[in-house]
């Protein structure tokens, strides 16, 4: 049998040969492999000694054999030698139990576990805390924490590695309540200064989103370990804190106590990402070079993603190309830094790349892939992807067809992102009713908004704060002021006041709505308004006239040191022209590129010339658009028109409109303003013969129109429109409004 068990072992050159000679136990062996961590060693000679009846086995040499299964994590050999162990009659063995216990919840296989937990005749705190540990790892959260329940119940307390596992259980049910609850365990409990205990808390609080929380703790580790500042620069760059995550990176090199390693440096590559740091992010990939991680997949991969997102695409190839083994996460870290860097052509070759690689894409890949086709170029190489979706059946998964419905949408495709939305409808979520009631907003299919909106409410619920900023917007694009204030009190009822992207679309709809007042109390209430904040109230002032106080509210947002953007100069520019500031406009735009890096486009030109145009400097106008650099628009002439009938300028009045009518020889907008500039000028002849154009050119005056809002329907009138429905009891009642006004004295026109 020795000589068997000798030749056995000749398979690996690892292994130190027994010494027979001295008669060694065969047990000893077995325990040697495994301090050695020769596992599959130990358990090829547990096979060979399984065969000989006659050689005993040590209850140590079981300990260690089930502690080589869980380190393997081979459940099959820890049942063999489990079942070897019921067979060979030991008595009952409380360590030896726990091992068992422990390797079955660390293979996954918590029922067999359990079975174990409930035969023991006696049980300690290890017992425990190993079936709690099983339990969580294996995503059985709930019956983790109610174990943890029941462990105290019946008089254990539990140590740094039970609140480690249940606070993990904790983390992973989103209880915030509970896991307050097991941090005050652990500040009462003698392990509550354990590090294990500690990095716990600090992984559960940044999963809560509670970064403050996880950094005093983070703060109060004396020995912080390796766990430690990973757990914290992890939390920092995942949760938006990205130069926090530098600083405690940093902070960590300095001390020196530790190196860092694959997953320190993939959270701080993900951090320069964020913080738009291309420098860091160089000098943070050198240190990684020098640390030996060039190659790793993890950290590569997050190399990748940041060098993408700065659109270094080249650098981030180079990057992707010394990962010695990418696998998938690898591979969609490249396209999806190619597909949102809008090089959609590069994502789909490196797609085609990973599958003859023989890497299956999931949806990860289809979906990253799907977000760099935008436009109707790309429509054909969208309806390839999605052929193999279908063909995959990927098309299963509802994030890739909330997707597919979002990618259609971006190329204008709007019969098959309904057909999309349709398909999935039974079992739509947020986001899917979100996409479709975006691209109906663009589409400006207003009342389709609400009434997918009421259908959402029925059949999905509560709304966030991307449904209820495009119903804001959907308001502010008919003016409707009753509706925006019921969508406001939504906003104010589901907590989303605070939310900067619908607090920016409350003051856009308030001040589309004319109502000034109370766009201005929101934004007087907002902690930290952006640019858009600002723009928003800016143009609102100066659209209704209010321009010395949309200039007022420039100077501040610039005392705040918020940087204006293109709208914000376009509401100033307004403003200026509302109120006959020429001498400030002009100023302002010389400004705009030189200190705040806003290239002057179409409409601050259209802007300049309007300002000028209303002064009564009408050659000054004319002489500003022929030095714009590119050809003045329809709508400049029409401005510069629009001023020459005003001022009376017929002479130059006369030469604008034949250039309009060369552009456009239908437009209405430039015959009606010849015309007025003739008729203002007594030129009745010319009059008629604009008329008469007109005529011959059938060309129509578009209609006045006006409209009024009652009981959640809108009503348009027309001049001279005899199509609404109660046109009758209309002409009765102004007919009774214009006798009361004659009996009340006053000179009214008579209704015809």
């Amino acid at each position: 049998m020795i000589k068997r068990f000798q030749s056995t072992l000749r398979y690996s050159s690892n292994v130190a040969r027994p010494n027979f000679k001295n008669e060694q136990p065969i047990n000893f062996h077995i325990i040697s492999l495994c301090k050695q961590k020769l596992f599959k060693d130990a358990l090829r000679a547990f096979d060979l000694l399984e065969e000989n009846a006659d050689q005993p086995i040590d209850p140590s040499t079981y300990t260690h054999l089930i502690s080589a299964c869980s380190s393997l994590r081979s459940i099959a050999y820890g049942r063999k030698i489990h079942n070897h162990i019921v067979k060979s009659k030991l008595l009952p063995n409380m360590i030896l139990e726990n091992h068992i216990l422990n390797m079955y919840g660390k293979c996954g296989s918590t029922k067999d576990a359990r079975d174990v937990f409930d035969n023991m005749q006696t049980r300690n705190l290890v017992t425990w805390t190993a079936l709690i540990a099983g339990y969580s790892q294996s995503g059985l959260h709930i019956e983790a924490v109610k174990l943890y329940t029941q462990m105290q119940e019946s008089g254990f307390k539990p140590d740094q590695f039970t609140f480690g596992s249940v606070i993990k259980a904790s983390s992973s049910l989103n209880e915030a309540r509970l896991g307050g609850q097991l941090h005050a365990q652990v500040i009462k409990s003698e392990s509550g200064s354990h590090s294990i205990a500690q990095n716990a808390l600090i992984a559960m609080y940044t999963k809560f989103g509670q970064i403050n929380r996880a950094s005093d703790i983070f703060l109060c580790i004396e020995s912080k370990d390796m766990i430690s500042w990973s757990s914290m620069i992890a939390g920092f760059s995942k949760l938006g804190y990205e130069s926090d995550a530098l600083s405690c990176f940093k902070k960590m090199l300095s001390q020196g106590t530790y190196e860092p390693n694959e997953f320190i440096f993939g959270s701080v590559f993900s951090a320069c990402a964020s913080f738009g740091s291309p420098n860091y992010g160089k000098q943070i990939h050198g240190l990684s070079i020098k640390y030996g991680f060039e190659g790793d997949a993890f950290s590569g991969c997050s190399l990748t993603d940041m060098y993408a997102k700065f659109g270094f695409f080249n650098s981030a190839k180079k990057a992707f190309e010394k990962i010695k083994n990418p696998d998938i996460v690898s591979f969609n870290a490249l396209i999806a830094g190619f597909a949102y860097g809008g090089d959609g052509n590069e994502a789909v070759s490196i797609f085609s790349r990973m599958r003859r690689l023989g890497l299956g894409p999931d949806d990860i890949t289809v979906r990253s892939l799907l977000c760099g086709f935008t436009d109707l170029f790309n429509l054909s190489q969208g309806k390839q992807v999605h052929a193999y979706i279908v063909k995959t059946g990927l098309d299963l998964d509802l994030p890739v067809c909330n997707t597919l419905l979002t990618m259609y949408a971006n190329c204008s495709d709007y019969i098959n992102a309904h057909e999309m939305f349709d398909k999935i409808q039974g079992h739509a979520d947020l986001v899917s009713w979100n996409a479709i009631i975006t691209m109906c907003m663009h589409q400006h299919e207003i009342e389709q908004v609400f009434s997918l909106f009421k259908t959402m409410l029925l059949v999905h619920g509560k709304p966030d704060h991307i449904t209820l900023a495009n119903l804001l917007g959907a308001c502010g694009k008919i003016a409707s002021l009753e509706m925006g204030d019921q969508f406001f009190c939504l906003v104010v009822k589901n907590g989303l006041e605070s939310d900067i992207m619908v607090a920016n679309g409350s003051i856009d709809m308030f001040v589309k709505c004319g109502s000034l007042e109370k766009g201005r109390k929101i934004f007087d209430c907002m902690g930290n308004p952006d640019v858009i904040s600002w723009s928003s109230l800016i143009v609102g002032y100066a659209q209704f006239g209010y321009g010395h106080e949309a200039l007022r509210l420039f100077n501040k947002m610039k005392n705040h040191n918020v940087n204006p953007n293109q709208v914000t100069f376009v509401g100033v520019l307004t403003a200026c022209s509302h109120v006959g500031l020429v001498d400030e406009g002009m100023r302002l735009f010389e400004c705009m590129e030189r200190d705040h890096g806003v290239v002057p486009t179409r409409e601050h030109f259209s802007c300049m010339v309007d300002l000028l145009a209303r002064a009564g400097r009408i050659q000054e106008a004319e002489d500003f658009m022929g030095r714009m650099g590119f050809e003045p628009d329809i709508v400049m002439w029409k401005t510069l028109l629009a001023a020459c009938r005003n001022r009376g300028e017929v002479k130059v009045g006369k030469r604008v409109a034949e250039i309009i009518l060369g552009i456009d020889p239908t437009n209405c907008a430039a015959h009606v303003l010849l015309s007025g500039i003739y008729a203002s000028a007594g030129d009745w002849d010319d009059v008629a013969s604009v008329r008469s154009l007109m005529r011959e050119r059938g060309v129509k005056k578009v209609p006045g129109r006006s409209w009024i809002e009652m009981k959640d329907r809108i009503h348009v009138f027309s001049v001279e429109d005899g199509l609404h429905p109660k046109r009758d009891r209309i002409f009765v009642m102004l007919e009774d409004l214009w006798l009361q006004s004659l009996d009340a004295g006053y000179d009214v026109p008579f209704l015809e």
